[in-house]
């Protein structure tokens, strides 16, 4: 197996994740200064030089503030045709972009790319999963409701970026405007606690006991609306409810703002 995967940021300020096969290198989305997704790749041992492809999840700012740096400095963009519209109407020049039609699986060097669509207030928004030596990972942030089709992703993935973005009662009490709690909650905004727990769960459950213990990682977390600890302490009950073992997955937290850990598999 080998895949390995790594947060430079991940939060509503910026979000850019890494996956790597050792000699292929992507990122997906570019949320964050250029500057700062090179500094965060030197950081944690790779080649800022020898990037392969940003893979964008959709147009919004926190997915695509590094892009068009990027793209100049000749990184191949990959997006379906509504969100490469949808960057270049915010004014972000994405260069000769990589178009494919969600659902479509390509290979970028030895890593296979699957891709599928999430539920959020965007243009055509896309997941990604990843295979390379046996090993597989997937991405799902930025998505109001878990679908079958996101939930066979998850089941396969042996390590699952996840969003866990808040606390609805948290949210429901907070200073945020009715109208953005209203998007946070509909099922075109973003996962809860409780949501992201469930679906875990039923991945974990419904995913074949031969492979290893999975790896769910926490993202997105709202720095107003959720605390690390809740989103954890969150999805450990729910495990106990389903009589998850504590073998069977592994939770950790990434980071909203600086470089995480690289995990490996």
């Amino acid at each position: 197996m080998s895949l390995s995967i790594c947060s430079l940021a991940s939060g509503s300020s910026g979000n850019c994740y890494v996956v790597s096969s050792g000699s292929v290198t992507l990122l997906v989305d570019a949320g964050i200064s250029a500057r700062r997704i090179r500094d965060g790749l030197s950081a944690r041992g790779f080649d800022p030089k020898a990037l392969n492809g940003v893979l964008v999840t959709h147009e919004h700012a926190d997915h695509i503030k590094g892009i068009a740096v990027l793209a100049k400095q000749g990184v191949p963009v990959f997006a379906n045709e509504r969100t490469l519209s949808a960057i270049r109407a915010e004014g972000v020049d994405p260069g000769d972009a990589r178009i494919f039609s969600t659902g479509d699986t390509f290979e970028v060097g030895d890593i296979a790319v699957e891709t599928f669509p999430l539920s959020h207030d965007c243009a055509d928004p896309a997941g990604y999963a990843f295979r390379s030596g046996g090993a597989r990972a997937a991405v799902v942030t930025d998505t109001g409701v878990i679908t079958e089709q996101i939930l066979r992703q998850m089941v396969s993935s042996d390590i699952l970026v996840l969003e866990s973005n808040h606390d609805e009662s948290v949210l429901r009490v907070g200073r945020y405007p009715w109208f953005l709690k209203q998007r946070i909650l509909s099922e075109r905004g973003h996962l809860s606690n409780d949501a992201a727990a469930e679906a875990a769960a039923q991945a974990i459950l419904r995913s074949d006991p031969s492979r290893p213990a999975k790896l769910v990682l926490l993202a997105h977390l709202s720095r107003e609306n959720n605390f690390p600890e809740m989103a954890r302490t969150t999805m450990e009950n729910v495990f106990r409810e389903h009589g998850i073992s504590p073998r069977a997955a592994r939770i950790d937290i990434l980071p909203r703002s600086e470089p995480g850990l690289v995990y490996e598999i």
